[in-house]
């Protein structure tokens, strides 16, 4: 054992650190924070009392999410834009999971109250949808949270162009699938039929169509998810087909919003999903 009186056996590191004799040891295995000292005969470990700053370091990096292996890298680049880099990367990620957290709060919300939430209000219907003119901004985005960036961007749009249009607007889902990322959306709102607009923006006729329809209410996510399981419910009990033709959007199912989200809580806004049928 070294002759070095004022380390630190590793219980009184332990407590001075605020880590755990067991964490000490996985941060010594993996290199992190490796005891200035270890008796071979014995193998005890003690420390040095400067090496607690080193502890207050790790201990603060663990507590905002980093593992072991991310710490000791972190540790390396110390004082460096790579690691000032780093914590904003994981903050965004925080950030990212404290969102996903509220939404499965709001649905487990929703779970609870669903039993007094299946009145005549919210029930699929058949209906022939008048033909109708829309200009609309078309891109990909992110996820379906990202539509707001879409609508950043086209009414801006249309103000510059000095193009005046009625309500209520909508997004339109090209996708033939549920995606997890990169989605291509529309954005829209009505205009009156011979309308025209330059790119970035579009203008779609779309003619007369029968459409099963579902309205609900509540945030987005949860509600239009409940529409779809009102339509698909609906369209398999009447024996209807689904009328979706790639590369043609009027095909395309898509929501209607019905209220504005700027000025009502989440609880009251109101959705109208439409899916054609056939």
């Amino acid at each position: 054992m070294t002759d070095t009186p004022d380390l630190l056996p590793i219980g009184r590191f332990s407590s001075l650190s605020r880590i755990s004799v067991r964490m000490l040891r996985h941060y010594d295995a993996h290199g992190v924070l490796v005891p200035a000292d270890i008796d071979a005969s014995n193998g005890y470990r003690r420390y040095a009392p400067a090496q607690l700053s080193e502890a207050a370091a790790i201990r603060r990096l663990r507590d905002v999410g980093f593992g072991v292996s991310a710490i000791g890298a972190l540790l390396a680049v110390r004082g460096t834009p790579a690691f000032d880099e780093a914590l904003r990367a994981q903050r965004l990620d925080l950030a990212a999971a404290v969102d996903d957290a509220v939404l499965r709060l709001r649905l487990i919300d929703t779970l609870i109250q669903e039993p007094t939430m299946t009145d005549t209000q919210e029930r699929a219907a058949l209906t022939v949808l008048p033909a109708q003119t829309i200009v609309y901004l078309r891109d990909t985005v992110p996820d379906y949270a990202g539509e707001g960036l879409l609508w950043q961007r086209f009414l801006p749009a249309l103000q510059e162009r000095g193009i005046v249009c009625g309500e209520p607007g909508g997004c339109i889902e090209h996708d033939d699938e549920f995606r997890e990322s990169d989605v291509d959306e529309s954005v829209f709102l009505p205009v009156p039929e011979g309308t025209a607009a330059a790119a970035p923006l579009g203008v779609l006729s779309a003619p007369e169509r029968r459409v099963v329809t579902a309205t609900v209410a509540g945030p987005y996510p949860q509600a239009i998810g409940r529409a779809h399981e009102l339509i698909t419910a609906y369209v398999s009990a009447h024996g209807l087909e689904l009328s979706r033709t790639p590369g043609d959007p009027a095909t395309h199912h898509f929501n209607i919003y019905l209220n504005d989200p700027s000025t009502v809580p989440e609880e009251q806004l109101r959705t109208r999903v439409v899916v054609p049928v056939r």
